[in-house]
């Protein structure tokens, strides 16, 4: 009976709806504080954390009844999906048990009821496959990891002989004050840039500023007013250092970060073969 309940049509769509629905309660549980003080909507919330407690309970023991717990092959803890329904039923059930008692280690438990929601993921084929994907991927993505921060050490220490120590400015009046002493004497501040290349750590944060495509202009227009070591900026001093803020948006942006676009479609393609 219980292997009938589970292969039936509607047993997928049921699931899915009462995750769903725990999901949106889930979701709820973060306004608690506009109705912590109203009785009855506390009382149903309550009421609804144990109503969604004893139906995944119900869930987990009829496919352990219809699978077999894990002695056999194709038994419920042999499915490592099932295995994180389990554990999130599990701690679902003890924080319910020790509700109400003020034990510390219980916000531990309801911290892992937002588990909840990849419950969806594990009755949904098309999303296992793309967690399997990005799962197996890992090993992949690291050597791409390790390739692209060598392209952005190399960068890095490129910029920093172009560009170490040349980011510096005066607080009063950046284009006219040129030296440190010429800003102190005029009453000003002598300053870095936020971004700059004055050693390869700092490089390295700038390039992955430049990467992002987000305030990059910014950081180039640095370098082409860049005159020399410790001295002001001067407008349009350098433009060709240009190139090289072009360069690495072409190599170490729109080619070697694409790597893993082209990693993660290889390992969802081979995941969908395997299913």
């Amino acid at each position: 009976m219980c292997y009938k309940a589970y292969k039936h049509s509607s047993w997928e769509s049921g699931v899915m709806a009462w995750i769903l629905l725990s999901s949106a309660k889930l979701a709820a549980d973060t306004y608690g504080h506009l109705w912590e003080d109203d009785v009855t909507v506390v009382f149903v919330m309550a009421v609804a954390d144990y109503f969604f407690t004893i139906a995944f309970i119900i869930e987990m023991v009829i496919k352990l009844i219809a699978l077999g717990f894990v002695m056999d092959e194709g038994s419920y803890l042999r499915d490592n999906w099932n295995r994180l329904d389990f554990f999130i039923v599990v701690t679902s059930m003890v924080e319910l048990s020790f509700q109400g008692r003020g034990l510390p280690i219980i916000k531990i438990f309801r911290m892992l009821r937002t588990l909840r929601p990849l419950r969806f993921i594990s009755h949904n084929v098309a999303m296992r496959l793309i967690v399997g994907a990005l799962i197996e991927s890992v090993g992949s993505i690291l050597n791409v990891l390790i390739v692209v921060a060598v392209v952005y050490l190399i960068f890095a220490i490129v910029g920093v002989s172009l560009f170490g120590g040349g980011f510096w400015y005066c607080s009063l009046d950046k284009y006219a004050l040129h030296t440190e002493t010429q800003c102190l004497k005029a009453g000003g501040e002598w300053r870095n840039q936020d971004h700059n290349f004055d050693d390869v750590a700092h490089a390295m944060q700038t390039l992955f500023v430049v990467s992002s495509l987000e305030g990059w202009p910014d950081i180039m227009f640095y370098a082409l007013d860049f005159t020399g070591q410790d001295k002001g900026p001067t407008r349009n001093h350098s433009p060709e250092y240009m190139i090289y803020f072009v360069l690495f948006i072409l190599i170490g942006s729109f080619f070697f970060l694409n790597f893993f676009i082209g990693v993660l479609f290889l390992e969802y393609n081979k995941a969908q073969r395997e299913e």
